[in-house]
């Protein structure tokens, strides 16, 4: 149990620990790229990829790109640059560039973070 000198971690109020408020998010849109990128590069430099891959990645890539809004890479950037320039923090950037809320109620609802801002 946490002491009371310690606040506990509530990702909805960014209470996330210092070492994540630091750390680059990346949105599933992103994350699909990479990992498409680093399959590309495994088939270029073996015969037989699968042999190369492990369960874990492929399960990885096949849930990003299941959860993926942005295919295009141009889009993915866009879609960061356009939520960066709004003041949001890593991981509100990522949560509404994950969920595409409608409205801004609903992102509010989604990260209660943003009510600040």
């Amino acid at each position: 149990m946490a002491s009371t000198s310690e606040e506990e971690e509530n990702a909805a109020e960014l209470k996330i620990g210092e070492e994540f408020l630091k750390a680059k998010c990346l949105m599933h849109s992103e994350v699909s790229l990479v990992l498409e990128r680093r399959l590309e590069q495994l088939r270029q430099t073996t015969d037989d990829p699968s042999s190369q891959v492990s369960q874990v990645f492929e399960r990885s890539l096949q849930y990003v790109k299941q959860f993926s809004r942005y295919k295009n890479p141009d889009a993915v950037k866009q879609v960061r640059d356009v939520l960066s320039r709004n003041g949001l923090g890593e991981f509100e950037l990522c949560v509404i560039g994950n969920l595409c809320p409608e409205t801004v109620e609903e992102a509010k609802a989604m990260v209660p973070s943003l009510k600040e801002i």
